[in-house]
């Protein structure tokens, strides 16, 4: 007797996505999709998982990725996938690997190296169109969503230009995002702390994210400032998006040292008028109180331009160092001062691409600066800075754990790694990167539901799946119907929890037992398997 179907799921807690309270189901999938959901024969199934004593939910979207840039390495994406996640939502912080100019096409390589495996790697397209073509052929675990960059955009117009663009660039970053939106991009990210967007003005955005709105897509940004400036920049991502007539997500909402924190009262009290305003805005964040960026953004707006190599040229100066070094000590009130916000012993290098400095990785500037024998912390801050050639990445410990539970109970809240997929093994394992990158979606399943009760669990899980798809725009993805894709996790709620930790950061998770991608099992026992199932998604897909 044939199979009526391809994979039953019996016995489980069905948590379907929207919130609602769990409830016993089986499911049944046929090719990519769920095809019902209740009782289901087992033996109508040419493949049976029992679910009993798990609970089962949509495949986790990661609403804020970075995996364009490893991906292209290593598509098993098995950091990630092994947390539960099944899409990727990419291009964030302003960077995406397309469009590209080739004339600006080295700055943009040097933009996005302290990223990338290997940053002398092909990028044989220019459009967002055949990059997205290009993408398809990987066959990787995940699903990914895409973003065209600010930044990346920028770049092509006009280099790391510390101007306003004239006409005729604007005019062309427009057609450049207007390309990329009908290519298949589902909105535009910023990311107005980091070179070139940080040159960028509110009216240069607000005509970019008007050709967002004409598709249909999203403004996301990394605002121009978590620390001091946090308010004015929240204020202005929500002006942006109010003006152009698009959505808003704020990426990676945080208060980023001591003279901020207990301040996200008061932004997501600005979201909530705005909301009442008609602006749709919402905004993910990591259960963590430290975050990971490149090392140089450590430096004053105004050393960046024209790219790395100027940055570089600058920092060899005697005189020009001196100019950095004070207004590093004393900032400014409109720019970020992440050395004021979170200071030398809270700064940890997490990788570098010299091996000849590789002794310095999981250690902090203070500490660095006693191992490599330097007078001062300035000092071996611009010492590694040259020798690295501005490649490495750091962690910066400045934010509150009241504030991170605070952020996680709001409203208008969703999960993201703000990370892309490594490996221990290959060419994904250099450095200690942030335990994030191993560990944000059971660390908020087993810490933050089970643990504190920040959250309760249908909550939690609607934040991770539902929630994310609709700001993207995908409707058949995010909840467990008849009908949808079979994005599926299989997980235990008494023994999901994160591993990672800062000092050993490559550690993967446990009681995430299967995760299921269009149907397909990637992750068996704990394992990751074979199955290169992921897809590109459009909005609407």
């Amino acid at each position: 007797m044939p199979k009526l179907y391809d994979l039953a799921i019996t016995g489980g807690r069905i948590i379907d996505g929207t919130g609602n309270p769990w409830f016993r189901a089986d499911i049944a999938v046929k090719g990519e999709r769920i095809v019902k959901i209740g009782k289901v024969d087992p033996s109508t199934a040419k493949k049976t998982l029992d679910a009993t004593r798990r609970a089962v939910s949509p495949g986790f979207i990661d609403v804020h990725s970075h995996s364009d840039f490893s991906l292209i390495f290593d598509p098993r994406a098995e950091s990630t996938v092994r947390q539960g996640i099944t899409t990727l939502v990419v291009g964030q912080c302003g960077m995406s690997l397309a469009p590209i100019n080739r004339r600006f096409e080295k700055l943009l390589r040097r933009y996005v190296a302290p990223f990338l495996s290997d940053p002398d790697i092909k990028l044989p397209w220019t459009t967002f169109k055949q990059y997205l073509t290009k993408m398809r052929r990987l066959r990787s675990t995940s699903n990914a969503v895409h973003l065209v960059g600010h930044g990346t955009v920028r770049i092509a117009a006009m280099g790391f230009a510390e101007r306003e663009p004239n006409r005729r660039e604007l005019e062309d970053m427009k057609a450049m995002v207007a390309e990329a939106m009908r290519a298949g991009a589902v909105g535009m990210s910023t990311g107005l702390i980091y070179p070139p967007g940080m040159f960028s003005k509110t009216k240069e955005l607000i005509e970019l994210t008007q050709e967002v709105a004409k598709n249909g897509g999203t403004y996301f940004s990394h605002i121009r400032g978590e620390g001091l400036t946090l308010i004015k920049a929240a204020k202005e991502a929500i002006e942006i998006g109010e003006k152009a007539g698009t959505p808003v997500h704020i990426s990676h909402h945080k208060a980023a040292g001591r003279r901020v924190w207990g301040k996200l009262k008061e932004t997501l009290e600005w979201m909530e008028e705005a909301r009442k305003r008609g602006v749709d805005v919402t905004y993910d964040q990591y259960p963590y109180t430290a975050g990971m960026t490149s090392l140089v953004t450590m430096l004053p707006p105004w050393v960046h331009e024209g790219g790395i190599d100027r940055l570089l040229e600058r920092i060899r100066n005697n005189e020009t160092w001196a100019r950095i070094r004070r207004e590093m000590e004393v900032g400014t009130p409109e720019t970020e001062n992440i050395l004021d916000e979170a200071g030398w012993e809270r700064i940890v290098v997490s990788s570098v691409k010299s091996r000849a400095l590789k002794q310095v990785e999981g250690k902090n500037l203070a500490e660095i600066s006693k191992l490599l024998g330097k007078p001062d912390e300035f000092t071996a801050l611009r010492d590694l800075l040259l020798e690295d050639q501005g490649g490495a990445t750091m962690i910066m410990f400045s934010m509150d754990e009241g504030d991170v539970e605070y952020a996680m109970k709001g409203r208008y809240h969703m999960v993201g790694t703000d990370a892309w997929s490594v490996s221990p093994t290959g060419p994904l394992s250099s450095g200690k990167p942030h335990p994030r990158f191993y560990g944000t979606y059971p660390r908020v399943l087993g810490q933050y539901v089970r643990n504190k009760r920040i959250l309760e669990l249908e909550d939690a899980i609607r934040r991770m799946t539902s929630l994310p798809a609709q700001r993207v725009g995908l409707r058949n993805r995010g909840m467990l119907r008849e009908g949808f894709f079979s994005d599926v996790v299989l997980f235990d709620p008494e023994k999901v929890i994160d591993k990672a930790t800062f000092e050993q950061p490559a550690e993967f998770p446990e009681g995430i037992d299967t995760v299921i991608v269009n149907g397909q099992i990637v992750v068996d026992s704990g394992e990751l398997a074979k199955a290169r199932p992921g897809k590109i998604l459009l909005r609407r897909n």
